[in-house]
């Protein structure tokens, strides 16, 4: 049993298939993105190379930094999307969960950016401070449409708390998508994990010409190599919760293997159209886009699930 979990941890559906899968998904990224702005794109390894040259540069500790603190945030959020990659994987893939595991995913998700907040908020830079607080603001904003989301699933399936029993569910009446308040809601968990991502047009916390990177201004070495890694990971830990969601999860025999990859290919190529073709929004147009539309919209999602539409 302790081999199995460790398994589980460590190698599929945990740490290594979601580090080198999302190194992968992240060169798909940088290249199609290149295409978008008439480039070549860097070569396949490029994102291995980058990760590995980073963990063996020096890293520096800013003098006027809280040293504990600066240290650990990205290696507790590695933890965190280590461990919800786990959750989700192995309900997708081996139909195993425990009850509530859903709650203790959006719990894992949100400290994820509160580790972002305390490693910006911890560097002594002023301009990585500035970038922490964007983060702040701009996790006050997705967080609650997230989390409402994620309600239409549970309610449709007769307010189930755990991973695999919404499976179950949309194996037994359809994919919770094809309703109306399914598919609302889908379309809000893209824009919403777009901002989890701080990925364009909400990559304001970084904002490269504003801030030099922001929370991540000054960290170099081992440590930004793990802040890279997990940006990295989230592209299989988000478009894998939202196929487990909304588009039915996995069957992983003969054609659903090829249904299995498209699926994840959609979202991940829907993350990067939406990349590439909007601008950086200012702090304030988030806040207002999120709570003046896609949080209502987002109840009115859960409104209509409960009444069964």
């Amino acid at each position: 049993m302790i081999a199995e979990y460790l398994f589980f941890i460590l190698i599929f559906p945990g740490l290594l298939f979601t580090a080198v899968l999302g190194l992968i998904v992240g060169w798909v990224d940088r290249k199609v993105s290149a295409r978008f702005q008439f480039r070549v794109g860097p070569p396949f390894f490029q994102n291995f190379n980058d990760f590995f040259k980073l963990l063996g540069k020096e890293t520096i500790i800013v003098k006027d930094s809280i040293h504990y603190m600066f240290i650990t945030a990205p290696l507790i959020a590695f933890g965190m999307l280590v461990i919800v990659s786990v959750m989700v994987g192995t309900a997708l893939f081996y139909n195993q969960g425990f009850g509530g595991d859903i709650i203790v995913i959006m719990y894992l998700l949100m400290v994820y950016s509160v580790m972002v907040i305390f490693g910006g908020a911890s560097s002594g830079n002023v301009y990585s401070s500035i970038g922490a607080g964007r983060e702040i603001k701009l996790l006050l904003g997705d967080e609650l449409v997230f989390i409402l989301i994620t309600l239409v699933p549970i309610i449709q399936s007769g307010y189930q708390l755990q991973l695999t029993e919404i499976l179950q569910f949309q194996f037994m009446n359809g994919a919770v998508i094809a309703s109306l308040s399914g598919f609302i809601a889908f379309v809000l968990g893209l824009i919403a994990i777009q901002a989890k991502m701080t990925l364009p047009p909400f990559h304001i916390p970084e904002a490269e010409t504003e801030l030099v990177e922001g929370p991540l201004m000054e960290y170099s070495g081992g440590l930004l190599a793990f802040w890279k890694l997990n940006h990295f990971m989230m592209y299989v830990v988000f478009p894998l919760l939202l196929i487990l969601l909304f588009l039915g999860g996995f069957h992983l025999q003969g054609l659903g293997i090829l249904w299995a990859v498209l699926k994840y290919l959609l979202i991940v190529v829907l993350i990067i159209i939406i990349k590439n073709t909007n601008p950086r929004v200012r702090i304030d147009s988030a806040l207002n886009f999120f709570w003046k539309y896609a949080t209502p919209l987002a109840f009115v999602a859960v409104i209509l699930a409960v009444l069964g539409v």
